[in-house]
């Protein structure tokens, strides 16, 4: 069987027309595809531009400047999602100016630190790392290497600053709101109730209360740095030792508690909220000489703008706006979400808010000339050493400080980065 013949199909010829039009379409092709190339370069430029712009740039810019340390953005909002990532607004609208001082201090204290040739390596801080619970982020190793330096400086530098011995006092303290309560408290103890157990039960300030009144032998160096009042260490190292002082009046002590008069101007149901003007005072009794003067038509608004203890509301009159529940404390809320509109409330006693003045009742127990002091006070010491000596580097002429890029829109831009992260 005879295979078949393979015809070969003649050549196409192209034409000159034909290949005209075929490079014209495939330019047509080129700058369609280019166009379009074009067209996803520009939108992903304008989205990297965007970006760049928007989120790169900011966090990169230096916006705190210690000597010649640089802070970034990005270092200030990591730290501000450290210390209050978890908090509400406004808690963090607070937070965002004391952290630039706190990121300020501890690069000066740092700083003079390596002056004194004391430090904390890149290594001892990469191993603490290691061994944290829980474990810390290597964005938070400028915290860590300050957890670590601070005893290193109190033990190394501090520890030859502080006395061994000194004159102490042994004091009794407490202090109350009035004194028509200091009076009363004074009677009880003259009928023979118990100092401490009076003071751990109405004392309303920290220190005396966490001791039921005891404060021990304290040296006149404590007594005189302790952030309480002067009036202790005054009253310590000059009064008859075993007699109970008089109510000693005490203008500048901060006490933990505080009286309310409020007044409902309007309210609504849904969201339940309340429009409330209030006064903040230190006292009951002061709460109910300042109700006595509104009954008798004195205007509210002078009386906060002059009285009141709450730097919030007093330069608009006691104005606090309108509130929600849980915005000011479980008594305020029992009144104002339960009255009438228009009705003035008695003294609410408030014990999550701090207020001043108050009255001392002291009484010295004993007085030594040198006396050894304990390792407590002497820690003490050192910290309050360390706090002065802190404080002294801001005042330091040498010291070049600039946070002024950080503006209120620049705190309020970190603070919406940090709660988002």
């Amino acid at each position: 069987m005879t295979k078949k013949r393979k015809i070969e199909k003649p050549k196409r010829e192209v034409t000159k027309r034909q290949l005209s039009r075929w490079q014209q379409q495939r330019r047509r092709q080129r700058i369609i595809l280019g166009v379009g190339v074009f067209i996803i370069v520009a939108v992903l430029g304008t989205v990297g531009v965007g970006w760049y712009i928007g989120q790169y740039q900011p966090l990169h810019q230096t916006v705190i400047r210690v000597n010649d340390t640089e802070f970034n953005m990005d270092y200030y909002v990591k730290m501000l999602k450290l210390y209050g990532g978890d908090q509400s607004s406004s808690y963090m609208y607070g937070l965002a100016d004391e952290l630039v001082k706190v990121i300020e201090r501890n690069e000066l204290v740092r700083q003079e630190a390596m002056e004194l040739g004391i430090s904390i390596s890149d290594e001892e801080v990469d191993e603490e790392l290691k061994t944290s619970d829980p474990p810390v982020s290597k964005d938070y190793r400028d915290v860590v290497r300050m957890e670590m330096l601070i005893p290193k400086l109190l033990d190394e530098y501090f520890e030859q600053m502080v006395p061994v011995v000194a004159e102490q006092s042994y004091l009794m303290a407490m202090l109350l709101e009035s004194e028509s309560q200091a009076t009363e408290v004074t009677a009880r103890l003259e009928s023979g109730e118990d100092f401490g157990e009076l003071a751990g039960e109405l004392s309303l300030e920290s220190f005396s209360k966490g001791r039921s009144g005891e404060l021990g032998w304290l040296p006149k160096e404590v007594l005189a740095k302790l952030p309480i009042s002067s009036i202790l260490g005054e009253y310590a190292f000059s009064a008859e030792i075993g007699v109970l002082s008089q109510p000693i009046y005490d203008e500048t002590v901060m006490k933990d508690v505080g009286y309310w008069l409020a007044e409902v101007l309007e309210k609504e149901e849904e969201p339940q909220e309340a429009h409330v003007q209030a006064i903040l005072l230190g006292s009951e009794d002061e709460a109910w000489q300042v109700r006595s003067r509104l009954e008798a038509g004195e205007d509210f608004a002078t009386l906060a703008e002059e009285l009141s203890q709450d730097d919030l509301s007093k330069e608009d009159g006691g104005d606090l706006d309108w509130l929600a529940p849980e915005t000011i404390s479980p008594a305020f809320d029992e009144f104002v979400f339960n009255c009438e509109v228009g009705t003035l409330s008695e003294p609410i006693r408030d014990d999550m808010v701090v207020t001043t003045k108050g009255y001392w009742l002291l009484k010295v127990l004993g007085r030594e000339n040198d006396m050894a002091i304990s390792g407590e006070d002497r820690d003490l010491l050192k910290g309050l050493a360390l706090n002065e000596w802190a404080s002294s580097l801001w005042d330091d002429p040498e010291n070049g400080i600039d946070d002024s890029y950080l503006d209120a829109e620049k705190k309020a831009w970190a603070i919406e980065r940090a709660k988002e992260s």
